[in-house]
């Protein structure tokens, strides 16, 4: 850079020329070259100040932008990222019919122990042991003072119980992020449900998998990550669920009966809107499945499906169905029904003496054993095991659960004349109160085969045809009766035309018999019978109904008034309205004040 000099000889020369001072001129220069300075120095901090202000400008558009963003997007918890490999644990909810949860996951933490890092473990011993009063106090420290680099202290820890043994401060007392499965409604849909537990297992995660029920049959389905978390649906209602566990749980109680199952299925698509088994559990704390004594006495044991039964005069129905459509009676054809009635060395009796002679509506509203019997003769047994069979009552029942496989039906060794005779009214053959469901579903729906189902079923197509609708008009006028003038008197619910047919069976002994005073009580219903939408099923192992002066085991007294609140609770919450009767007009009279 060239610089002027402050004092050029030309114009010095030229001032002293003319008298002038010299010095002003370079006080001149040197007052112009400052202000030259001055204007650089300016429009440099300006631009810097420009430049500065761009800066905050950006910064603040990024800012907002993202906030923007941020607001306008779901919550999303942070996660800490871990070099180390991870057990993917996460697992599709479960929810009912109309999207309520019924299994979920929750974010917990396990605790583990690395004893050569702990300074006093006798102490962490002692104060474990306090939060955790399951625990064993010594063989903790036992653990603690070994040989052992890692151990499992508690694989589910609450927040509560986590904060607990933080407190204790013990540096080798460590907690893993993990999931674990949480039922939130506790018991209700247990045996639907079944449970899960924990598979591979890492300090940081573990594999949730399931031990039974659908959570087990779905297994691959509630952990493939490809469907990202698609929520099984499942055909239960948890209201119904809830309100049917109510009543059957008192029901029970009041009958004074071991032991209780209910179905409620749509006769159309054979969904299982409820399903409750009693004595029922806590899937969030599944008690361990017996070693030894009576698997049915244990609270994880299915009665609807795993239970299989003889439920006596419930039978008839199919055996008065398979007769009418084969063309071998009408409704009011007369049947023998004189006892008892003698068949080799056996006999077969009624439970009242009903005359010499019954229509065949009045051997099924009056649950003649005898007069199903002739009906069953005429039938014989190749076409009624044929028949029984396209109404899947041979085979486990299809269900979506993974106990109902192993539940199959007790069939005679050979099936003999007089298996055909007994088996009319529901002794000889054994099968689960879902198998009967599927079957009253479809002797009241028209005639068409049901396959029960755990599954929400948007469209169905009807199954086989099996009788026909007039067969099937026929069966559902009988079955009015019944509750209108027959055994099930106590289940004429007003305004829901109520149909169904009672069941006792004399229950077996485990080394062969029967017990004399211990029964299986069964009700089997639809409603409404002008255009059935559901059945349902209400069995009691057990029953005793004691109000009166002699104990009453009979269906008619235990099963049907359990039946029958259970319908006056439900079918309100099923969106089915009583029909009223149009009253007759009223007389209004005109009042003065």
């Amino acid at each position: 850079m060239i610089r002027t000099p402050l004092r050029p000889l030309a114009r010095v020369l030229e001032a002293r020329s003319k008298g002038e001072n010299p010095d002003k001129i370079e006080r001149e220069n040197i007052r112009v070259r400052h202000e030259e300075m001055s204007e650089r120095m300016r429009l440099r901090a300006e631009s810097r100040l420009l430049f500065v202000g761009l800066m905050f400008v950006v910064g603040f558009v990024m800012v907002s932008a993202r906030m923007m963003v941020l607001a306008s997007s779901d919550v999303v918890e942070p996660q800490a990222a871990n070099s180390s490999a991870r057990i993917v644990a996460q697992r599709a909810n479960i929810v009912d019919r109309t999207g309520k949860v019924l299994a979920t996951n929750l974010v917990t933490n396990s605790l583990y122990a690395q004893p050569h890092l702990m300074i006093e473990p006798d102490r962490a011993a002692t104060e474990l042991a306090a939060i955790f009063p399951d625990m064993d106090v010594e063989r903790l420290k036992k653990d603690f003072k070994g040989t052992r680099k890692f151990l499992w202290v508690k694989k589910k820890l609450s927040p509560e119980q986590q904060q607990a043994v933080h407190d204790i401060g013990e540096p080798g007392l460590l907690f893993g992020p993990r999931e674990m499965r949480l039922y939130p409604n506790g018991k209700l849909a247990a045996h639907v449900l079944g449970g899960a537990s924990f598979g591979r297992e890492g300090v940081h995660s573990a594999e949730v998998v399931g031990t039974a029920g659908v959570e087990k049959t779905f297994d691959e389905y509630l952990r493939d990550p490809v469907l990202e978390g698609t929520p099984l649906q499942l055909s239960l209602d948890l209201t119904i669920q809830s309100a049917a566990r109510r009543v059957l749980f008192g029901g029970m109680k009041l009958m004074n009966a071991k032991g209780a199952t209910s179905v409620l299925m749509d006769v159309k698509t054979g969904e299982v809107i409820s399903l409750v088994s009693l004595p029922d559990f806590d899937p969030n704390k599944r008690p361990p499945v017996p070693s030894k004594g009576d698997a049915s006495d244990s609270p994880l044991f299915n009665r609807a499906v795993q239970g299989v039964y003889e439920l006596g005069s419930t039978f008839k129905v199919f055996a008065i169905a398979q007769a009418l459509e084969l063309g071998l009676v009408n409704p009011s054809t007369m049947i023998d029904t004189k006892g008892p009635m003698k068949w080799g060395k056996y006999k077969i009796r009624d439970f009242h003496d009903y005359g010499p002679r019954l229509s065949v509506t009045d051997v099924l509203v009056e649950s003649s054993n005898i007069g199903t019997a002739h009906m069953a003769i005429n039938i014989g047994g190749k076409r009624q095991r044929a028949f029984l069979e396209t109404l899947g009552m041979l085979q486990p029942t299809p269900v979506e659960l993974v106990e109902a496989p192993g539940a199959r039906p007790l069939l005679p060794p050979k099936w003999s004349e007089i298996s055909t005779l007994t088996i009319s009214y529901g002794h000889g053959l054994a099968v689960s109160p879902l198998h009967l469901a599927a079957g009253y579903a479809t002797m009241v729906n028209g005639g068409t085969q049901v396959t029960p189902t755990l599954l929400k079923s948007n469209s169905v197509k009807p199954g086989p045809r099996v009788i026909s609708e007039r067969t099937s008009d026929q069966v559902r006028k009988m079955l009015r009766q019944v509750v209108s003038r027959g055994t099930a008197s106590f289940a004429d619910v007003p305004g829901y035309d109520v149909g169904g047919k009672t069941g006792t069976a004399d229950k077996p002994k485990p080394a062969g018999g029967y017990y004399k005073d211990k029964v299986i009580a069964t009700f089997a219903a639809a409603f409404p019978m002008d255009d059935p939408k559901y059945v349902l099923i209400v069995t009691l192992d057990e029953p005793v109904e004691t109000s009166g002066r002699d104990p009453r085991r009979t269906a008619g007294w235990t099963a049907v008034p359990v039946a029958a609140e259970m319908i006056r609770r439900t079918a309100p919450l099923l969106g089915l309205r009583p029909d009223i009767e149009a009253m007759a007009q009223t007389k209004v009279t005109e009042a003065k004040f």
